[in-house]
């Protein structure tokens, strides 16, 4: 799902593409979609480039791919074909079937969407089923809920597109944590949290794409990461 600015950027650089056989400047983008800094614009072609929409291409002036389209655009859906095995939010790299499942042990939290940067607000409060996960995934205080990852920007931390995140809902993170944070009260993302004075600092855990760095009340922590659950 990607929101109305997003859908008609990931449009007009399409067509540009299409037309002209290289991409739009961002003094075309800002026009085109009426905004008044390419700030505005870099922010946007962040939230498609991890959303797998388009790649940037290094060293190359004007130089984006588009990768996909949505499927309102004509895009072909994304398959799935597995069923999720749990993994201990603290042992990432455990195979799944070394952890022993015993039913006495299994807690259910709510899936509550998809979680990438430039995913709207809504994205993250769409509940759709209940999925069991480990006891001990769910101490502490607060409640918890799940989220299923779209995109690479946390592949590094062990965190892969189509894995499934189990988060407990707080408003408070230290440095190092990894959070669902709202930019702007526009966007969510999961990203590791880094406080510097008035300063906030999203960073991604895949050397392709750049720490985002917000004014501290542009910044909302939702939730920190306590588990993960993997598709095999």
């Amino acid at each position: 799902m990607l929101t109305q600015k997003q859908l008609q950027l990931l449009e007009f650089i399409h067509k540009k593409t299409q037309a002209n056989g290289v991409s739009p400047s961002f003094d075309e983008m800002k026009e085109a979609l009426d905004l008044r800094s390419k700030s505005g614009i870099h922010r946007l072609i962040t939230a498609l480039e991890e959303r797998g929409f388009i790649r940037r291409l290094a060293h190359r002036a004007r130089a984006i791919e588009i990768v996909k389209m949505p499927e309102s655009m004509g895009g072909a859906p994304a398959t799935r074909g597995f069923e999720p095995r749990v993994i201990e939010g603290s042992k990432p790299t455990r195979p799944a079937a070394a952890i022993p499942l015993d039913s006495s042990d299994i807690g259910t939290v709510k899936m509550m969407g998809r979680i990438a940067a430039g995913v709207p607000i809504s994205a993250i409060a769409d509940y759709s089923r209940d999925i069991p996960v480990p006891g001990n995934m769910l101490g502490g205080k607060g409640e918890h809920y799940a989220l299923e990852v779209k995109g690479d920007s946390m592949i590094d931390a062990g965190i892969n597109d189509g894995d499934v995140v189990v988060i407990r809902e707080t408003h408070e993170a230290v440095n190092g944590d990894i959070v669902v944070a709202v930019v702007e009260n526009e966007e969510a993302t999961l990203k590791r949290f880094r406080k510097n004075g008035n300063s906030v600092a999203l960073e991604a855990a895949n050397p392709a794409y750049e720490t985002r760095v917000f004014p501290e009340d542009q910044v909302e922590v939702r939730g920190k990461l306590v588990g993960l659950i993997r598709t095999y």
